[in-house]
């Protein structure tokens, strides 16, 4: 008779059966580890691929309001610009004629004040409101004044802006 191949085990079916339960083990570990793989990588992937902006700040309607002072000389004036806190624009030492057109949010009044050096003299301002002058004013003499002032409706009021 040819020889043949036989291996004996020594092992009882009580070795067999635990490692064949340490497979199972193994095998579930191996499923938990991967499925937990998968959430970590698909929420890694959810913040870098979710780039969405935050959503921007609407847009604040405006009007074009051009400003003009004639005269001759130097004044202090200060105006209303594009600023939404309403803040004015101070400059100083301004040589006449001087003319600004800026955008001022709708809902804020445009005003002009100008104040004449100590020298005196005559200086007038203008307002225009999207190109229509609303108002005129003169300052005379020694620090004198004079302000120009317009009204806009309320950005709701306003369909449209510029």
């Amino acid at each position: 008779m040819p020889p043949t191949d036989t291996t004996e085990s020594t092992e009882g079916p009580e070795a067999t059966e635990t490692r064949t339960t340490a497979r199972k083990a193994d095998r579930g570990a191996l499923a938990i580890a991967a499925v937990l793989l998968l959430v970590c990588g698909g929420l890694i992937g959810y913040g870098v691929l979710n780039t969405e902006d935050e959503p921007k700040p609407r847009a604040v309607p405006t009007a074009e309001v051009t400003y003009e002072v004639r005269g001759e000389g130097t004044v202090e004036l200060s105006y209303l610009a594009g600023s939404e806190s309403g803040d004015a624009t101070v400059e100083t030492g301004v040589t006449l004629p001087w003319t600004k057109t800026v955008q001022v949010p709708l809902g804020k009044d445009p005003a002009i004040n100008i104040v004449l050096d100590a020298k005196g003299g005559e200086a007038g301002c203008t307002l225009a409101i999207r190109g229509k002058h609303v108002q005129r004013a003169t300052a005379q003499g020694e620090y004198g004044r004079a302000t120009c002032t317009g009204a806009l409706p309320a950005a709701a009021d306003q369909g449209e802006s510029r």
